[in-house]
């Protein structure tokens, strides 16, 4: 798989994420991880780390992300905006295999297939407030 692929795998994880309680999370990302059937061992081990990752940081992720909204709350982005969001952020912070850049352009192009039109915007503007 591509690193596109596997981003976009993760994505969907942490979205599906979204409709089960937090203590459910970290179980339910296993299971999402093998079900996985078009995904090598070595690509399933990657995403698997990294969604267990990105979820044993969320709270941090998710106070980050809280403190660059100007006038909304994590109740108020969509679920697929607030997965997005949080892949790059963890991206940002905690990859340093993936440049900022790179976390950026990939976070407006997953929403370009899995938001509306406007929220490509709104995600670019979010993650601006996190070059360093």
């Amino acid at each position: 798989m591509t690193r596109r692929n596997l981003r976009e795998s993760i994505f969907k994880i942490l979205f599906g994420l979204e409709f089960n309680r937090p203590e459910e999370m970290q179980e339910q990302a296993e299971m999402s991880v093998s079900e996985m059937t078009e995904a090598s061992e070595e690509d399933a081990e990657y995403i698997k780390n990294k969604v267990n990752s990105i979820v044993c940081h969320k709270d941090e992720i998710d106070n980050k992300l809280n403190m660059a909204l100007e006038g909304w709350s994590l109740g108020r982005i969509g679920k697929a905006e607030l997965a997005i969001l949080r892949l790059a952020i963890y991206e940002i912070h905690y990859d340093d295999s993936v440049p900022y850049k790179v976390a950026v352009n990939e976070a407006v192009e997953l929403s370009k297939v899995y938001c509306n039109k406007e929220a490509k915007g709104f995600i670019n503007g979010v993650l601006a407030k996190f070059s360093d």
